[in-house]
This record gives structure tokens, C-alpha cells and sequence, in this order.
């Protein structure tokens, strides 16, 4: 027994999807397909995907926004949750990835779920603030994009997210390189500076969670 997080070594981890892992036929071929390229880190783990399903069933989630988008994983696991009539606005720039994307969450009959913009994150979501009617009306934000600008992403979202909604970041502990003060990169850097901003900001609940690469989620008060 133990009072605190315990290690999950390779053999505990096998375990633990051996007896949790419900994981859709589609996921997986989406997931099996993107470890075969060279950026297959940034495809978030399939224990994290179903943690983050059950949330938004939990929530009763009806509009979802992601930032960073890579092969769609992500985004065709919150699709897949949602009700048929809910809604998934994914944010990426790179056209090669998300090409892989479209046609998984077309294979999944989801693809009428999923917009997916094509821009700097930024920029869409600047408009976004813009149109007014886009404020306070998401239920679920997924960030999980650049490191040095999650700042400004969540800044922003927290202007789209509605009262009681949830941002959720992923890579919140980088490996752990958050805690080791001899790092000092511009992404860990960023990062940290992130964990302790959350961690006084009182406009939200917290909750950062050593899942996967480590995923922060934030109630909006």
C-alpha cells in the first residue's frame, strides 16, 4: 500500500491497459499508424484518450475545442464520447498530419463532428474572441500544442470556456524535466512557469494528474 502516486514500470503499465483499455478498433489503427512516424510522441497515450472520453460523458460535454491536432487521436476519441449532435473545433497548421486525421474520423463516422481549422492557433482564436457570440459557450478545451505560447492559449480560453467547464493541458510534466531546475529550455521553462501560474490562479480548480506525460485539468469557477 501506498500514500502516494506510485511508479509505473513496463510491466505495470501492460498491466494496466491489459485490464482498463477499452480501446475502439479505429483508435487503434490511428494510433498504430502514427507510431510509425518520426513525430509519434506527440500523439497523446491510449489510457489518456479513454480517460479523457469518460470526462466528457461525465460532463455532458456538448462543444469541445482542441489546440493541436497532429493525426486526430485526440480529437476522434472526444468525437467518438460526445452525443451525436456535440460538436469538436480542432486547431492545428500542419496539413500533412491532420490529412491522416480526416480520414480516421471519416472511417469512424465522426467526421461531421470535427472542424478543423487550419491556422495559427492564435490567430483563430483571436477571431474567435472577436465574434463575440463564441464566448463562455465551450463545455471541454484540450491544449496540446506548443509549449511556449500555452500561456496565451489558455488566457484565451479561459474567455471561451463556459462557468464550470474544463481546459485540460497535456505535457504538464515534460518527462518530469518540470522539477529539475538544471533544465532550462524554452519548453520546460514555459511549462513550469505554467504549473505555478495555475497553481495560484484562483478563477479556476485544479487538478494536475501523472497520467501519460502529465495532464493538468482546470475547472473554470
Amino acid at each position: 500500500m501506498s500514500n502516494k502516486t506510485i511508479a509505473v514500470n513496463p510491466s505495470l503499465y501492460e498491466y494496466i491497459l491489459g485490464v482498463s483499455l477499452r480501446e475502439p478498433a479505429v483508435l487503434r489503427k490511428l494510433r498504430e499508424e502514427t507510431a510509425a512516424m518520426p513525430e509519434h510522441n506527440m500523439q497523446i497515450s491510449p489510457e489518456q484518450g479513454q480517460f479523457m472520453a469518460l470526462l466528457v460523458r461525465l460532463m455532458g460535454a456538448h462543444r469541445c475545442l482542441e489546440i493541436g491536432t497532429f493525426t486526430g487521436y485526440s480529437a476522434l476519441a472526444v468525437a467518438l464520447a460526445i452525443d451525436d449532435d456535440g460538436t469538436v473545433l480542432t486547431l492545428d497548421t500542419s496539413e500533412e498530419y491532420t490529412d491522416v486525421a480526416r480520414r480516421y474520423w471519416k472511417e469512424a463516422g465522426v467526421d461531421q463532428k470535427i472542424e478543423l481549422r487550419l491556422a495559427p492557433a492564435l490567430e483563430t482564436l483571436e477571431e474567435m474572441l472577436d465574434a463575440d457570440d463564441q464566448r463562455h459557450t465551450y463545455d471541454f478545451v484540450f491544449i496540446d500544442a506548443d509549449k511556449t505560447n500555452y500561456n496565451r492559449y489558455y488566457e484565451a480560453c479561459l474567455q471561451l470556456v463556459r462557468d464550470g467547464g474544463c481546459i485540460a493541458f497535456d505535457n504538464t510534466l515534460w518527462d518530469g524535466k518540470v522539477a529539475d531546475q538544471s533544465v532550462k529550455d524554452a519548453d520546460t521553462a514555459a511549462l513550469r512557469e505554467l504549473n505555478e501560474k495555475l497553481y495560484a490562479d484562483e478563477r479556476i480548480e485544479l487538478s494536475l494528474l501523472p497520467i501519460a506525460d502529465g495532464l493538468t485539468l482546470c475547472r473554470k469557477i
